[in-house]
């Protein structure tokens, strides 16, 4: 069962291509890539087992400021975040939060609207490239 709000997109890629080619994807659209956690590696680190699990974040001012100015709580969510993660059966996914659902959990005001739209097309576009394009 899928989480709310969380889109996933199936990778035609193993974790660390589809991990390589999200950071390019951000980067070729002049997007601020604020950090990158390795959960598998932590996990690693206290001797538990965790499958490839990579967590980007990255965005700008320019796109969640209208955001978090029609909802300023929005910023819990923000910047953006894109999850990498590999499935028990060896499928890697690339999964977001759908910006829509952002919106609606801090009960943003409608002039929110073209910047969740925005970023909605951002994000489609860059998980299509990312997981899809072969």
């Amino acid at each position: 069962m899928a989480a709310e709000g969380l889109i996933s997109q199936k990778s035609n890629y193993e974790p660390k291509e589809t991990v390589g080619r999200l950071e390019s994807a951000v980067s070729r659209r002049g997007l601020t890539i604020f950090a990158r956690v390795d959960h598998a590696a932590g996990a690693a680190e206290v001797n538990q087992p965790l499958r490839p699990t990579d967590l980007l974040i990255f965005g700008n001012a320019k796109g969640g400021t209208p955001v978090m100015q029609a909802a300023q709580t929005a910023g819990i969510d923000l910047p953006l975040k894109a999850l990498v993660w590999q499935d028990a059966n060896g499928i890697t996914w690339l999964s977001y939060n759908d910006p829509a659902w952002i919106a609606a959990r801090h009960a943003a005001s409608p002039d929110a609207k073209a910047a969740i739209e925005a970023m909605s097309k951002l994000l489609e576009g860059i998980a299509a490239e990312v997981a899809l394009e072969k």
